[in-house]
């Protein structure tokens, strides 16, 4: 099986941003849900330790740390089901879309130290009521007027939505181009023309805030434009597969610490004189789960391998997201079962991630957009 090595250094983050959680986060986050998004001052105290944006290079704010320092902060997050905190979207996808795509460096100091430091939270805005995984049909424009762009549309489902304070807006400036009319734009959310729509109401993750977002005449100033007009299309195809694998990472973690509840559950929960484990049908389905993570343990490292040496392609990564997630999903129904009704409470951690875990087969690419385009290469 595939191992990933890790440092002194990476024990030692992995301590800390564990006791940063502990403390921070756990104890607050059931009042989260009841309100619908986690309090603004978790961002800021996340910035203050070192633990928002820490792959970036020093002079923008972060520790100029390797990839697998965002690994082992998603599976601790995941660990604790702790589904209200947005740092994945902000650190591992807003910050280094910036630091990769932005072709000014005053754009980049202008904004990534704020976002490392927990000032700016940041959000990417890409699904529209009309076009989720098919971002060729987005129906957002910019166009161009003197030096500013002009922005009409609208936005859904966007994580960090009410907090947020920077977006990565994927629109188009051309809209007679199709994919090669896509551009990206970076929009502070205090523009005019820009609101914040409801808090959306979901089945699970209910301490995200995640948003509906509009946008009427906004102008926004065309040195705000990411990157190149016209290549946001192949900005996103770059970016997705690290998305994937950071999806991935967050499943398999996830089923890991589902079965592990469930086998300290069932060898103490009595059922007609005996423990649940000692059922024969129970224990060969622990063994099957556990078979089952294994192999997407091994094929996670894999993949982590592979992206470590810029090696891992768009395929292997929707393979992974496909797996992941479905495995997932799979395990913590079975694992839920085996609670019975107390599976069912809210108060058990295992109801909440059978809630949680139910979008990870939809966002950031459907599995059926998965299995499409590893289709699409047999």
């Amino acid at each position: 099986m595939s191992q990933i090595t890790w440092s002194d250094e990476h024990h030692a983050f992995r301590a800390a941003f564990a006791k940063f959680l502990d403390t921070e986060a756990v104890p607050y986050h059931a009042e989260w849900e009841k309100k619908g998004q986690v309090d603004r001052a978790i961002w800021t105290k996340a910035g203050q330790n070192g633990f928002l944006c820490y792959t970036l290079p020093e002079q923008y704010g972060g520790s100029g740390v390797d990839f697998r320092y965002t690994l082992i902060a998603v599976e601790e997050v995941s660990r604790r089901s702790l589904s209200g905190l947005g740092f994945g979207v902000h650190s591992d996808i807003v910050a280094p879309y910036i630091l990769k795509h932005s072709i000014s460096e005053e754009q980049k100091m202008r904004y990534l130290p704020k976002l490392a430091s927990g000032e700016m939270v940041g959000a990417i805005a890409m699904t529209e009521p009309g076009a989720g995984s098919d971002l060729q049909s987005i129906r957002t424009t910019a166009i161009l007027d003197g030096d500013h762009y002009v922005v009409n549309g609208s936005k859904t489902f966007i994580t960090n939505g009410q907090h947020c304070d920077l977006l990565i807006l994927v629109c188009k400036t051309d809209p007679t181009l199709g994919a090669k009319g896509v551009s990206l734009l970076l929009v502070e959310a205090n523009t005019p023309g820009f609101v914040k729509g409801r808090n959306l109401d979901k089945i699970g993750m209910k301490a995200q805030d995640t948003s509906e977002l509009f946008f009427q005449d906004m102008r926004v100033p065309k040195e705000n434009l990411l990157g190149e007009a016209g290549k946001g299309f192949g900005y996103l195809m770059t970016e997705l597969p690290q998305e994937r694998l950071t999806i991935g990472a967050g499943a398999i973690s996830s089923a890991e610490v589902a079965l592990e509840r469930t086998l300290e559950y069932t060898k103490e929960r009595k059922v007609f004189g005996k423990s649940v484990a000692d059922f024969q049908y129970n224990r060969f389905k622990l063994a099957e789960m556990a078979t089952e993570i294994t192999i997407g343990r091994s094929f996670l490292n894999h993949c982590i391998e592979l992206h470590v040496n810029r090696q891992l392609d768009a395929v292997t990564a929707a393979k992974l997201k496909w797996w992941s997630t479905e495995l997932q999903n799979r395990v913590i129904d079975q694992c839920l079962q085996m609670h019975g009704g107390f599976g069912y409470m809210w108060e058990f951690p295992i109801a909440r991630q059978f809630a949680d875990s139910r979008v990870s087969r939809i966002y950031g690419g459907s599995n059926e957009v998965m299995k499409e385009i590893i289709a699409r290469t047999l």
